[in-house]
């Protein structure tokens, strides 16, 4: 009997998170739903189920709406807009009265079908622990056996220099680098026009950041995910804001804020056809050697180069690429 790669070449290790390529952030109900939409294929002009979608309780509650924000999300999140299951919500920051609140309506109404829970502004590493922490509470009281997923933002001088150890922290599959607040926590010192490209991978400062966030989450088993591009409009710009971001950083993923964004940033970070066809043959190959070495195009392939292809196949798939169907067959 065939074996599958998941059972051949991890051998009870944590596998690698294989999430989509693109986070798209919606605020209100209406940009929520609309997002939802675009998900589904038989939308015009929809992108398809190869993106997440975060409904932001930050940056989309008005003050003093935080609990119906939170309340409308769940019942989105559990109603047929949310088809394919694929969107997740930011809470309010470590400082801000209605974090917990935040916690209590979405993991108690939506736990079972929430994507993850984004943890912004964390300026230490206690206070991601104690979010995270909660977050477990909540779930075993409600009686919730899975892992929800955490994503946190790196965007203070403080959670970058403890970046390595927020890493490390149960519960995590994404850090996130917040660009535009990291720069205003330089007062200045990092110009306004390094919140765009090319700035904001060729400043110093900046560079560096992204290199230690990625490196962290690398090391870790955890998804690195790129800031936003703040021109809305312009598909080119953020075609190859992402490209940058993947190919020369290692981002894994990035974040969108408006439609248009969203095909520009799977595009760019999708794997080659030609490197998916060559996977599916090299794994193929393999598969019918019972995983031991082979020789592809008079190269040898063995179990560490088997695993970087299977994750590109499991990329493709997440980005819509065509593989070969013999490959689909046997691996999806």
């Amino acid at each position: 009997m065939a074996v599958h790669p998941n059972q051949a070449l991890f051998g009870g290790e944590k596998p690698f998170p294989v999430i989509p390529a693109c986070e798209h952030f919606a605020g209100s109900e209406k940009l929520i739903l609309k997002a939802l939409s675009l998900q589904d294929p038989a939308t015009p002009n929809a992108a398809g189920p190869v993106f997440d979608i975060t409904c932001d309780c930050e940056d989309g509650a008005a003050s003093g709406q935080e609990q119906a924000h939170a309340e409308m999300i769940v019942r989105i999140l559990n109603s047929e807009a949310n088809k394919y299951k694929m969107a997740g919500a930011r809470i309010h920051d470590y400082t801000h009265p209605h974090w917990k609140q935040d916690i209590d309506i979405l993991v108690a109404g939506a736990g079972e079908v929430l994507s993850y829970i984004t943890i912004p502004k964390c300026t230490d590493i206690a206070q991601a622990r104690e979010m995270i922490a909660y977050i477990q509470q909540v779930a075993k009281q409600h009686g919730i056996r899975r892992v929800i997923p955490v994503h946190i933002l790196i965007e203070t001088h403080g959670a970058l220099r403890q970046v390595h150890e927020i890493a490390q922290l149960p519960w995590l599959q994404v850090l996130d680098f917040g660009l535009m607040d990291f720069v205003s926590a330089h007062h200045g010192a990092i110009p306004a026009t390094a919140m765009r490209s090319p700035g904001q991978f060729d400043h110093r400062l900046l560079a560096r950041a992204k290199t230690e966030v990625v490196s962290a989450a690398l090391a870790n088993g955890v998804v690195p995910a790129h800031n936003v591009t703040l021109d809305l409009k312009n598909v080119e710009v953020t075609y190859s804001d992402a490209s940058r971001a993947r190919n020369e950083f290692g981002f894994m993923r990035m974040w969108s804020i408006y439609p248009t964004q969203i095909q520009a940033i799977v595009d760019a970070m999708k794997p080659n056809y030609d490197e998916v066809t060559d996977a599916a043959n090299i794994l193929l190959a393999a598969q019918a050697a019972d995983w031991g070495p082979i020789q592809y195009a008079g190269e040898l392939h063995d179990r560490a180069t088997y695993r970087y292809f299977w994750e590109v196949l499991q990329k493709a798939k997440q980005t819509g690429v065509t593989m070969p169907e013999d490959a689909e067959h046997a691996f999806f």
